[in-house]
This record gives structure tokens, sequence and C-alpha cells, in this order.
């Protein structure tokens, strides 16, 4: 694991193109000079839907989510191999042998953002608070997507309090004590669980996720929450347009934290160096992040070229060739100072089945065929050169690099290309032009018809060309059905979907994460394709359980070839991605288990140009 880790950062940091030995950036103003604010702008590439951790799953929402909510505790920043540390938590929690008790000691003396919830009063957060926000993911209310994470590592009592309420048609009673979640003081929660789960604690670093929520705040915006995050994070939500801009600003209420990253003994100089310039500062060190969507990319590159947008948050592919030439930064951006990070994220790029559709879903025979068949006319070496630009490595399973559990020599038929191979698959099972159309139809004679739901920008317009010929070469027809990303997410989990493209990126270095894309119990949640396999359920519960090793590695084997046999996902790439920055911005680096890198950076404003 460190080996591969030690390659991850190796990569990042050959990537970061900074000048040693710059000057220090100004630190402050005359003195008869207000500060100048200090505001960081960029875009996302795609729309967040809100900020409620009981009901985000997206990237973009999470994002914001984890600077304004804090869980226990947090990955170092710049810290290689990655590592945990306390956040809220007073001290890294205390873990029993077997794995299933966990308990939490709170830090006194942190506070939540000031809201009218709480009626003009300073309001402390207290352990309660962890247990009221773990329970909201059990509350039918709040549909969590990521219910199946804690429900997977079943918390005593909750999952049967959540069944016996649903079946009687009550509300969820936040009051009922369960045996997994115990109050022990003020500042100390327990956490119980049914078997044992190593990396349970993972989830502990995730403020979008676990972060602390209170209660008399949800009580007070209903249904409403999803615009009224309140947490006791670096950041307090100051505006939100959807879909167009978020703007955040620094909480006055944030406790005092101090700039003390380490950076590995192998890092260059000239990262080191801007450390060195930033130990010992207050954080958060920006008044003000502001975030436009920007779905299209040439409009995000060139916001970015026009300093409009002070970082670009992923390059996108169609640019890489002119500005990161053989992934080296072009000598015009170099001239101006412009700073590069590359690095491979723990992340996946699959298109999934619908298991339950009556076209591509089903474990018989004939329908493994047609998925099957349907991933082999799959070009992924022209889809990797001309749609990515080259910033990816073809997928051999979910589990991507970066993450415990995969395997850089593992080979299967994901990756292959062959149509000879896909039309003996179709004509064999009986996928056979019957009306003489030209197009092949279903074995009963049926129209065979594919309907891949796609995203109104340019990429996925590219995506879809490649798609259709793709399956031209094999005589399936296929047609695509558009609308923005919120909306086919939510009709994705609702099981609506016959055929859609999506990414998953890991939020803690391990490979679970990715195998629970195919576990049953998780279907409208992690598992979009609602693929429900028993052989695969059992090899994922056992991999779960187990510490890592040689045992746990090969479940987690056996049950990525059952993934490519039964082809819920085509598999297509693992990213490379490439955050770009200007001069000005001072400290950036990239955390791919830490969202939240606001409070890491700095603004020299001086050298800022000043928005219009």
């Amino acid at each position: 694991m460190r080996a591969r880790v030690n390659k991850v950062l190796s990569a990042l940091m050959v990537g970061l193109m900074l000048t040693a030995g710059a000057p220090a950036w100004s630190q402050g103003q005359p003195q008869d000079q207000a500060p100048a604010t200090k505001t960081l702008r960029y875009a996302f590439l795609i729309a967040e839907t809100g900020f409620d951790p009981a009901q985000i799953t997206d990237l973009y929402s999470r994002t914001v989510a984890s600077g304004i909510f804090e869980a226990p505790l947090q990955f170092e920043y710049l810290a290689r191999p990655f590592r945990m540390k306390p956040a809220t938590a007073a001290e890294m929690p205390e873990i029993s042998p077997d794995f299933k008790t966990f308990t939490f000691k709170i830090k006194p003396g942190i506070y939540f953002s000031d809201d009218p919830a709480f009626k003009g009063r300073k309001r402390e957060l207290v352990a309660a608070d962890y247990i009221y926000a773990l329970k909201r993911h059990y509350d039918p209310q709040w549909k969590s997507g990521n219910l199946y994470i804690l429900e997977s590592a079943k918390i005593l009592g909750l999952s049967e309090l959540r069944k016996e309420l649903m079946a009687a048609k009550k509300p969820f009673d936040y009051d009922r004590e369960v045996e997994g979640l115990k109050l022990i003081d003020r500042y100390t929660f327990q956490i119980r669980l049914g078997e044992p789960t190593p990396r349970f604690l993972y989830n502990f670093a995730d403020g979008s996720f676990t972060g602390a929520v209170a209660r008399e705040v949800v009580e007070m915006y209903g249904d409403k929450i999803m615009a009224h995050p309140v947490g006791t994070g670096a950041w307090r939500l100051a505006d939100w347009r959807r879909s167009s801009r978020i703007v955040l600003e620094k909480n006055p209420n944030y406790r005092d934290e101090f700039y003390d990253e380490q950076v590995p003994d192998d890092a260059p100089a000239a990262i080191k160096a801007q450390v060195a310039q930033l130990k010992g500062r207050k954080l958060p060190m920006l008044d003000r992040v502001e975030i436009s969507i920007i779905e299209e990319a040439q409009p995000r590159w060139l916001s970015f070229l026009n300093k409009q947008g002070d970082m670009l948050d992923q390059l996108p592919a169609e640019f890489a060739t002119i500005a990161i030439p053989n992934n080296r930064l072009a000598p015009n951006l170099a001239k101006q100072g412009i700073q590069m990070v590359r690095y491979p994220r723990a992340d996946v790029s699959v298109s999934y089945f619908g298991m339950e559709n009556p076209v591509v879903g089903g474990y018989t025979p004939d329908k493994v065929a047609l998925r099957r068949a349907i991933s082999l006319a799959i070009d992924l070496d022209k889809e990797i050169r001309i749609l990515r630009r080259g910033q990816a490595i073809p997928g051999q399973s979910v589990i991507s690099p970066g993450a415990w559990g995969y395997e850089p020599g593992f080979k299967s038929e994901m990756s292959d290309y062959d149509l000879e191979r896909a039309r003996a698959l179709l004509d064999t099972f009986g996928y056979v032009d019957k009306d003489g159309d030209g197009w092949r139809d279903l074995p009963d004679g049926s129209p065979l018809l594919l309907t891949y739901h796609t995203q109104p920008d340019q990429v996925s317009r590219q995506s879809n060309e490649l798609w259709r010929k793709n399956m031209d070469a094999i005589k399936i027809k296929i047609e695509f059905k558009t609308a923005k990303w919120p909306e086919n997410l939510k009709s994705s989990r609702a099981g609506k979907l016959m055929m859609w493209g999506v990414g998953w990126s890991a939020g803690a270095p391990d490979g679970d994460t990715f195998l629970a894309l195919g576990y049953g119990p998780n279907k409208g949640q992690a598992n979009h394709a609602r693929f429900d396999l028993p052989a695969f359920n059992g090899l994922y519960e056992k991999q779960r359980a187990l510490p890592d090793g040689p045992e746990r590695l090969q479940a987690m084997t056996d049950a990525k070839k059952l993934m490519v046999a039964y082809m819920p996902y085509k598999v297509h790439a693992h990213r490379t991605f490439t955050d770009m920055a200007h001069p000005w911005v001072k400290g950036y680096q990239r955390n791919i288990f830490m969202r939240d890198f606001w409070r890491f950076v700095d603004i020299d404003t001086a050298a800022q140009p000043k928005q219009q």
C-alpha cells in the first residue's frame, strides 16, 4: 500500500510547476488601509443539488458541505501516505480489538455558525449532535443515499428501528435509544456494530456524510434544509443561486486552528518553501470562496485564462494537448507563473445497465451475452485518445488505482475491444435482424433499442457520438435522452434509467466503496445498476469484515471477476486530472480524500487582478 501511495505522491509532485525561491506574498496592508478581502474564485463543471449531509451524494454538493460541516476526524492535507487526525475529536477514537465498538470524545468549546434557529445564543457542539446526524440517515423522510454504508456496518438497533416505524407508518423517533448509539456524556458518544468493520473509521473523516448537525436547525427549516446548512466548519453559506453560483464566507465562530501541515521529505523544495511561509497562520486564510457553475468546457477554460477564476478544478480533457502537451505545462502558461497539479483520483468512469430493465437487465445467459457484447464493442482506446485526450487508463475492474484492493497486474475482458466476438455472442443468443430493417432485434422478434441517458454538455455529446458509432458497428440501435445531471441522478436512484454514464470517486483509500456499486442491498444508493447476485453479495460481505491482507484481497478479486462476468457496469477508465492555479494562489495542493482544501489556501491580493 505504501509503495502505491508513494507512486501517487510522486506523480502529483512531479506535475507541480512552481518557481523556487519566489518572493513571499504580501502578508498585510499599510496601517492606514483596511485589509483586502481574500476571495478564491473557481468553477464547478456540474451543478450541485443542495447541502444537507443526510440527502446529498454528488461530488459537488459534498465538496461544499465538507467546508460547512465537520466530522470528528479529517485527513491530513499534505501527508503521504494518507492518514487521519482529529478534527472536532479531542483525540483519535478508542477502537475495540474486534472492530465492533468505536468511542469518540469531542473537544469542548466548538460552536456552530450563528443561525436564527439558535435564537441569539451561541450553540456549542456536543456528542448528541453526532448521534442525531447519524440517525437522520435512517429517517425515511430524507431518503439518504449513504444509508447503505451505515446499514452495511450494522449499527445495532438502528435498522430495526427504521423498519419498525416504517411498517407502522410512524415518523422516525429520534429520542428512542438504540444499543448501537450511546451518549456517554456531554462530549462522548459510542457506536457499536453488529459485525467487525475494520475500516468503519474512514466514514468519520467526511463532514459531508457524518458531519455534526444541530437538531433545532433541521426542525426549523424542515424540507428546506438543503438550502440552510449550518455547521461548525470554517465556512458558512453566504449566497446560493441554484445551479449558478455558490458563495461561502468565513465562519466567525470557527475555533482557533493554525496551519501546521507537514510535507513529505521527498517533496520539491518549492513546495516546502510555500508551506514554510504558511506555518502558524490562522485558518482559514481566505475570507470568501465564490463558486460558479460552468458546465461547458470552453467557457470554463477561458474563464481561467482570462483571470476571472483564480484556479481551474479539472482541466477539460479537450484542452490537454494545448495546455499540457506531453503532460508538461505549456511554455506560455509557465511564463505566466501558472501552477499545475496532476494527480490520479481514486475514481472510475462507468456506464451502467439497469439490471431490472426488461431490455438490458437480467441474469439469464441471453441477457448476460447482450451486455458483454455491448461492452466488447466499446473502443476504449479511441475513447481515451479522442474523448479523454489520453488523460486516463483503461479500466479492468471497478476498483481504481490509489485504493486498497487495486491490482496493477489484473487483466480482464472489461477492457477488450473485439467486434467479432461481440457479433458472435449476439448471433448465438438470437439477437439478429428478424424484420430485415438492418438492425438487430430481441430474440422474441421485438425491436432492440438501447436508451442511454446523458447531459446537455459538449463532452457528453462527443461521448454519445462514440457510443453511436460503436453500436452501429454491431447493428444495435441506440437513442439518447438528455437531462440535467441532478435530474438524471434522481431518476437513476429511483431505478428509472436503462443506461447512464457516471463517475464514482472514493472518499477513503479503500476499494470497498467501488465494490459497493454491485452490492444488492445498496440498490438505489451506490448501486445504480441495481445488481443483486447472491454470490457477489457474499464475497462483498466477507471482504468487508476482514482486515487488510491476502484473504481479503482474494475475496475482492473474486468479486471483481463476477462483476466482469455479469457486466452490470461497463467500466471505461480511471482518469488522471490536472488542476491549475494562477501565481497569486498560495498553498494549493490536491488531497483526493479531502474536498475542503480552501482552509489551506491563501491569496496574494496585491497580485490578484481586481474584480470588475
